[in-house]
């Protein structure tokens, strides 16, 4: 028998993650959003959720450091901690800090909330597994990102001329 869940918060900086997140969640459970660290703290603290799914990568802040931040607020919520940029290193990282489960982006909110309630190991099924086209693109939209859409810049940081970018870029998106 698995956690019985009825609030979740959760923090992510892409604000079409924390929209997606309210629209699968909202209509079974409280969902509290927050896209930072500061305003995660402020919800955690006024709502105590039962679940709680971080980002390791936010904007400004480290998902780890909020991790350890909210367990020692709230040791009896649950902590997922999701990421598309998983290691070995960060995946230890994230359950010596607390994190009952650590699972690879992209999952859907419905399928944590699944694995929480039913407590199953995070195996990751084959039909989730992200192609590496997949990877390699959703790698080149964050570095782009970070780089404020600067195609010099991100070309440079991923160790690559301009062209062979821009030829990437016109590519379809994966499947």
């Amino acid at each position: 028998m698995g956690k019985v869940v009825q609030s979740i918060l959760v923090v992510d900086d892409e604000p079409t993650l924390l929209a997606a997140a309210r629209r699968q969640l909202g209509m079974s459970f409280t969902v509290m959003t927050a896209s930072d660290a500061n305003s995660a703290l402020v919800q955690a603290r006024k709502h105590r959720p039962d679940l709680a799914i971080l980002d390791l990568r936010l904007a400004r802040d480290s998902g780890l450091d909020l991790l350890r931040e909210l367990k020692r607020e709230l040791p009896t919520t649950t902590f997922v901690l999701c990421s598309g940029y998983l290691t070995v290193t960060s995946a230890a990282a994230a359950a010596h800090a607390g994190a009952e489960h650590v699972l690879p982006k992209p999952i859907g909110f419905r399928e944590i909330v699944r694995r929480v309630a039913t407590e199953q190991e995070a195996v990751v099924d084959p039909e989730e597994t992200p192609s590496l086209a997949q990877v390699e693109w959703d790698h080149i939209s964050r570095v782009l990102e970070d780089c404020g859409g600067n195609i010099s810049e991100a070309a440079r940081r991923l160790g690559i001329y301009r062209s062979s970018l821009q030829r990437r870029l016109r590519k379809q998106t994966p499947k």
